[in-house]
């Protein structure tokens, strides 16, 4: 497939997906894209299996949760990787005054790659080379908490546990197993949820969730 044909069918895919997203946006996450190609021969930022599907596995996977809260200005991705969704919802919220993206990776050359992209694109985000436990005590109020195949929920509200408790939102993306993690996080958490359907599997759910009382662990 040509580099050509790779950003038509990019394009066909966000509209068949309903993601309305700006010219400017689409370009950032064009380039955000090439930079990920050039830097997967270095570091395995996404599984080589999944290049050839990467606007549907990775790019619109993670676009779908800005669609979920388009008005959210401040998030905080745990466990960001490669930028997923992190710099993807950075893409979509640039130019927006107040909009700022905290990515947290402890793995120093996947945030080198992280600065790299985010100077290169002009991204309004802040790149934490730490321990998730190290840097969210240290984070200002945010509205999102997002991770993506990062552990499974009850842990997840764990890491994210100060955030949530503040007051922000968890938007999750879970596999055919969501159920299974739900009930699980059930036991040992008391919050609110919300699933919403993946737009790019059909087994699979976004869940957001709403701490009640972040004190009751198991």
């Amino acid at each position: 497939m040509t580099r050509k044909d790779g950003l038509s069918s990019a394009a066909n895919l966000l509209e068949r997906t309903g993601i309305d997203v700006s010219r400017e946006t689409r370009a950032r996450l064009e380039a955000y894209v090439r930079r990920m190609e050039e830097w997967q021969s270095r570091i395995n930022l996404v599984a080589p299996s999944t290049l050839e599907t990467i606007w549907q596995r990775h790019i619109v996977d993670s676009l779908q949760l800005h669609a979920v809260k388009p008005d959210a200005l401040r998030w905080a991705d745990m466990g960001s990787g490669g930028g997923l969704p992190g710099i993807v919802i950075a893409c979509a919220l640039a130019g927006r005054p107040g909009s700022h993206v905290h990515l947290i990776e402890s793995n120093h050359k996947k945030a080198a790659f992280l600065r790299a992209v985010s100077v290169e694109l002009d991204l309004p985000t802040s790149v934490h080379a730490a321990r998730i436990e190290e840097v969210v005590p240290q984070l200002p109020k945010v509205e999102i908490v997002t991770a993506r195949a990062l552990a499974p929920l009850s842990d997840l509200l764990r890491y994210g546990n100060l955030l949530l408790k503040s007051g922000a939102v968890g938007l999750f993306p879970k596999g055919r197993d969501y159920q299974s993690e739900l009930t699980d996080a059930l036991r040992n958490w008391q919050f609110s949820y919300r699933l919403h359907d993946s737009m790019t599997e059909p087994a699979s759910r976004i869940v957001e969730t709403m701490l009640d009382d972040p004190s009751r662990s198991g």
